[in-house]
């Protein structure tokens, strides 16, 4: 799989460049300066904790080509770029996911496993897979640090593993201690409701559960997360996707808002928080500071939003605890 020219070029580096990363990592007041894939100069108006977790993003990087005819690769997307963003927006540790396009094989999960290397002991990952791998390749996945799966249903570059066979994956994983990570509209996570609750895996809900913004907390779908959050297995991740609609004004984000309100209110204890960078999906890139600020919106409360930042990460993916 190339473990070894990944080991090459990025061992020596690993350690010096995760205690770089906390150096610059929080943003300096008045210090502006662009961040690719990113609009907007600014430093968020809200300072992120020590050891505050970025627990979704993704690295695209050319020395791992997508294996699929006409996949589209996002430039500027690498590890040295994304820790522009750490720069700006003050977070130090991270959760690299493996992007869709990337087909679910061993070996297209390299690049995520070369950006946590470079990154060091202060990031995870979380993969692709198919159910052929083997409990060896598995096991390697591991040892880079992978610490989950993603699941998607309806997506044309990389549909991933059939719903029959997510049980089994979360079967298997679950005895490495690994989760499953579900990217489902609302109305697949309805009709999965069954499936979804034999799951043996821990399980972590992507883009807060796509809920359809006209319905928002009053879909189905949210009584069935709360649910499954009330059964002890189950973490939501906040963040901004591209299927949510942007307003102009006092609150960028009026629909998704109040979703995230909703969780922070009813489960902090469950919740963590993510950039969605380099947003693959969005041709307008959004500010990422402002998206930052966010939080002091969904979680006003400094506790709850370093609950969200720093203990739920280091719970959910075995990071140091901090003091």
């Amino acid at each position: 799989m190339g473990a070894q020219e990944i080991g090459r070029r990025t061992f020596l580096q690993s350690s010096g460049l995760a205690a770089l990363t906390v150096g610059i990592a929080r943003s300096v007041s008045g210090m502006q300066f662009a961040v690719p894939n990113s609009s907007g100069m600014e430093a968020p108006k809200l300072s992120a904790p020590a050891l505050a977790c970025d627990c979704h993003h993704h690295i695209y990087d050319a020395h791992f080509p997508f294996s699929q005819p006409g996949a589209q690769i996002v430039p500027n997307a690498t590890a040295a770029d994304y820790r522009l963003l750490q720069r700006r927006v003050g977070t130090t540790r991270n959760v690299v996911v493996t992007p869709s396009p990337y087909p679910s094989s061993l070996a297209d999960n390299r690049v995520t496993l070369d950006a946590v290397q470079q990154f060091g002991a202060s990031a995870r990952g979380v993969a692709v897979i198919s159910p052929a791998i083997t409990d060896a390749e598995l096991r390697m996945l591991a040892d880079g640090g992978i610490r989950g799966i993603r699941f998607a249903l309806g997506q044309v570059e990389n549909p991933g593993p059939a719903l029959a066979d997510i049980e089994l994956l979360s079967e298997r994983v679950n005895g490495l201690g690994w989760h499953v990570q579900i990217n489902l509209t609302g109305g697949d996570i309805v009709a999965a409701e069954d499936l979804l609750k034999r799951l043996p895996s821990i399980i972590v809900v992507d883009h807060m559960g796509q809920l359809p913004l006209a319905e928002s907390v009053n879909h189905p779908a949210f009584g069935i997360i709360r649910g499954l959050i009330d059964r002890g297995r189950t973490w939501v991740k906040l963040y901004v996707g591209s299927t949510t609609r942007r307003e102009e004004g006092q609150h960028m984000y009026p629909d998704v808002s109040k979703i995230a309100q909703a969780y922070v209110q009813t489960a902090p204890e469950r919740l963590v928080w993510g950039s969605n960078w380099p947003h693959p999906n969005e041709t307008n890139k959004p500010d990422d500071a402002a998206l930052f600020d966010l939080l002091a919106e969904w979680a006003p409360n400094e506790a709850t939003r370093h609950r969200i930042l720093v203990e739920n990460p280091e719970a959910l993916y075995g990071f140091s605890k901090s003091a």
